[in-house]
């Protein structure tokens, strides 16, 4: 029986990651990589003096006020942490790290290309193709619209923001944005980047929203019902951080009466439920949470993961530390 500190992983990550985790700790690794139940999370906090969760993890108050005092370390296995409750474990004594500045390029790849498929219909004539149904090209068939000269407002211009703002100003969109803070000079002539400080001012002016902002409690619903309503009827919706700063049932709502134009969503309010009349709404292309899936990515967040996890092990503050 190894005296190692305990890590337990709740779900499968890539080979390489794993069969380092086993050569480096005492790791329990996930056997059918499901989500925990809250059962089986509360019995992980009980036991492990490392866990290594992911965003399918619900780490509340209720499931951390069970840990035991063996419990150092929650190493979250990716950049956000809305499902882990930080202050609660800070209270307990217990650090959380997560993965940061892995996720950026991939992401904003991902970013461009819905950017790209929802108002060029590409899925709509892909699956036209599929289907056997083409008749042949007419001047009016399959109609979407132009992406150059078109203003871009990205709403969270941090990393990934700025990685999106560097792709968008190759295929001629105008850059806009509203952070909470403005960005110095200097980044926003590298991105010829239009600030606004008054979102609800930015978004009746806009053609494309980018939402590239964090999920907290400042930003639930960040997109409500009355900021959408505000939007052209030809603006479209890019979602690849978190469904919770959209209101989902009403953008559905919004995109099958027409009055919103389309939405490429890799994020849900209630994953993995998608709303059903989201799911009917016309011009949406619909992901399931696969922005960060790169080989490269998940390998470089387990690296992440396993330094934090080594840095504490070898009595050292762990680099990648969530502080409130």
């Amino acid at each position: 029986m190894s005296d190692k500190p305990l890590v337990i992983i709740t779900r499968r990550l890539p080979e390489l990651v794993e069969a380092r985790l086993m050569e480096l700790f005492n790791t329990r690794l996930s056997i059918d990589d499901k989500p925990l139940s809250k059962k089986q999370l509360i019995d992980a906090v009980k036991e492990a003096s490392i866990l290594v969760p992911t965003v399918t993890d619900k780490i509340d108050s209720a499931v951390l006020e069970n840990a035991s005092n063996k419990l150092k370390l929650i190493a979250n296995f990716g950049n956000g942490t809305d499902h882990i409750n930080i202050e609660t474990a800070q209270k307990k004594k217990i650090i959380v790290t997560n993965t940061p500045g892995v996720l950026t390029e991939d992401t904003a790849d991902m970013v461009m290309g819905l950017l790209l498929a929802v108002p060029r219909k590409v899925i709509e004539g892909e699956r036209l193709i599929r289907s056997g149904a083409w008749e042949g090209w007419s001047p009016t068939h399959m109609m979407g619209r132009r992406i150059w000269g078109k203003r871009l407002g990205i709403i969270g211009m941090g990393s990934i923001g700025q990685a999106v703002a560097r792709r968008a100003i190759g295929f001629g969109l105008n850059i806009h944005y509203h952070n909470r803070t403005r960005l110095p000079d200097i980044i926003e002539d590298a991105h010829k980047a239009t600030f606004w400080e008054d979102l609800d001012q930015m978004l009746p002016k806009m053609d494309i929203i980018s939402i590239n902002c964090p999920s907290t409690p400042e930003t639930y619903h960040l997109l409500s019902r009355k900021r959408l309503s505000i939007l052209q009827p030809h603006a479209y919706i890019i979602n690849t951080s978190r469904g919770k700063v959209v209101n989902e049932e009403a953008l559905a709502e919004m995109l099958s009466e027409g009055k919103i134009a389309g939405a490429g969503l890799d994020v849900f309010e209630r994953e993995p439920s998608v709303s059903k009349v989201l799911l009917g709404a016309p011009n949406t292309v619909l992901l399931p949470h696969m922005g960060s899936a790169t080989v490269e990515a998940r390998i470089e967040m387990g690296e992440k993961v396993i330094v934090n996890i080594q840095t504490l092990f070898n009595g050292h503050r762990p680099p990648d530390r969530i502080i409130l």
